[in-house]
């Protein structure tokens, strides 16, 4: 199970947020869109309510999508799944906003890449305006619209959620833009890529990385998406430049990459939130 790191900003726990115990050991919590409780805990709580899905067996980006793909074809939607990735996600960045002492400080920033891993972001952004924040969710790529339909499907979503501004920065121009004002987000959420990256970072990729680094020496805290961006999740290898997360939430298992030395390096505390794989779909 990731061990918990210190390096999390901030002292201040969420107060009176016991997490819920199950009498039933074999009885699993509700999965996190299902599952209104878990915007009251705090990273302690949800690391006690997403126990199973943290003590799991931890598996590499390739198993991991495998899983992922017979899930879908056994009839869990794709759709779902990334539902309860952004509920998770969204529950974590509330609990690091209250910690830190800036749930209501500034606006949530969610960096979004254009596949999956910013559809998590989108979910996230969501959920997190109807707990009642600012949120300024970001298209970070080249197309105006995400490359997933589910992903693109969730961008659509925004429009309609009051308390979320989107921006889309194709060029690393309009994010130089976007990081004059990055000090005063009461998080930054790493949603940009999720499996690592193969070669040097593209823009405006780059760029947004180079965003959430100035961000974390002005003192915000940082969260990622699956994987900070851009280890790799099988092997922990880094690229640079990388993001170094104070939290990082991964799905179903814990990621073989984020247990290596130079992964635990740039990850901070690790939480793994279950998603709905059932386990027939998890064979290695």
């Amino acid at each position: 199970m990731p061990a918990r790191r210190s390096d999390v900003p901030g002292p201040q726990p969420l107060a009176g947020t016991t997490p819920p115990s199950f009498d039933e050991p074999d009885v699993p919590p509700p999965l996190p869109a299902d599952d209104p409780l878990i915007f009251g805990l705090d990273l302690d709580g949800l690391a006690a309510r997403w126990s199973r899905s943290m003590a799991a067996t931890p598996i590499t980006a390739e198993a991991m999508r495998g899983a992922d793909r017979r899930a879908q074809a056994i009839g869990v939607l794709s759709g779902r799944l990334m539902e309860n990735a952004g509920c998770a996600v969204a529950a974590a960045v509330k609990a690091l906003a209250v910690q830190t002492g800036r749930w209501d400080k500034g606006p949530i920033l969610v960096l979004c890449g254009p596949g999956n891993n910013g559809g998590d972001g989108f979910v996230a952004a969501r959920h997190l305006s109807r707990q009642g924040a600012r949120v300024v969710a970001v298209l970070v790529g080249v197309e105006a619209r995400p490359s997933g339909k589910d992903a693109a499907r969730n961008w659509d979503r925004l429009e309609n959620e009051e308390r979320v501004e989107r921006i889309h920065t194709p060029v690393a121009r309009d994010v130089g833009i976007l990081a004059q004002g990055v000090e005063k987000a009461a998080v930054v959420v790493d949603a940009l890529l999720g499996t690592g990256v193969d070669g040097p970072l593209r823009e405006p990729i780059r760029s947004a990385v180079d965003l959430v680094i100035r961000a974390r020496r002005a003192g915000i805290a940082v969260l990622s998406v699956d994987g900070p961006t851009a280890v790799d999740l099988t092997s922990g290898d880094l690229s640079d430049p990388i993001v170094r997360a104070h939290v990082t939430v991964t799905f179903h298992r814990p990621k073989t990459g984020l247990l290596t030395r130079r992964g635990a390096a740039v990850c901070g505390r690790v939480l793994v939130a279950p998603i709905g794989i059932p386990q027939e779909a998890d064979r290695s």
